[in-house]
């Protein structure tokens, strides 16, 4: 028999295909929850008193093989701190217009301040809106917390918040939180 020409196979293929059964997905109305394992944005973790988990050691710009992360470390004081270490995460940029979503950010991080969600629609119209800044990646107040700078809860120590033995913030943080933010409203 003879070969058919290149063409008539391509033909083939293509009326093959006409008849199938059109798979539509309906993307803005019907979202699918990612996989366990999707990299999504970016998120800064708080420890469970509200203070941040970020201690500005700069690993995870170290490890971004993609340099789409900025961080600028400071020292916490006593008047503001932010993180129960010595130093804080002060600036903290994520550019997703260069971020390759490959988690080597947070293998790096020592303290699992970095984490990655399963949110996946980061699409802008502008480019300056997809440079994150920490007030965007930080992880938002649970019931419990405190928002930052206040003090370490009473009693403990570094160590303690990253043994996970500090599980919210005291009545009387919550109760000079009120205060303060009462005295400011004034």
């Amino acid at each position: 028999m003879p070969e058919m020409p290149q063409a008539a196979k391509g033909f083939g293929v293509t009326f093959r295909a006409m008849f199938k059964k059109v798979v539509t997905e309906q993307y803005p109305e019907h979202k699918k929850p990612p996989k366990p394992r999707f990299h999504g944005r970016h998120q800064l973790n708080r420890h469970p008193d509200g203070l941040e988990k970020c201690v500005g050691c700069e690993l995870c710009a170290w490890a971004c093989p993609a340099d789409a992360i900025f961080v600028e470390g400071a020292p916490n004081t006593d008047e503001e701190r932010f993180s129960p270490g010595e130093r804080y995460g002060r600036v903290y940029q994520i550019n997703y217009l260069r971020c390759i979503f490959c988690a080597l950010c947070v293998e790096a991080c020592p303290t699992r301040a970095l984490t990655m969600t399963h949110e996946y629609e980061l699409a802008d119209d502008n480019r300056t809106d997809l440079i994150f800044e920490k007030k965007d990646l930080l992880a938002p107040i649970l019931p419990g917390m405190i928002p930052a700078p206040h003090e370490m809860v009473a009693g403990t120590t570094e160590k303690d918040y990253y043994q996970g033995k500090v599980t919210g913030a005291t009545a009387e943080q919550i109760a000079l939180a009120r205060k303060s933010d009462e005295g400011g409203d004034a």
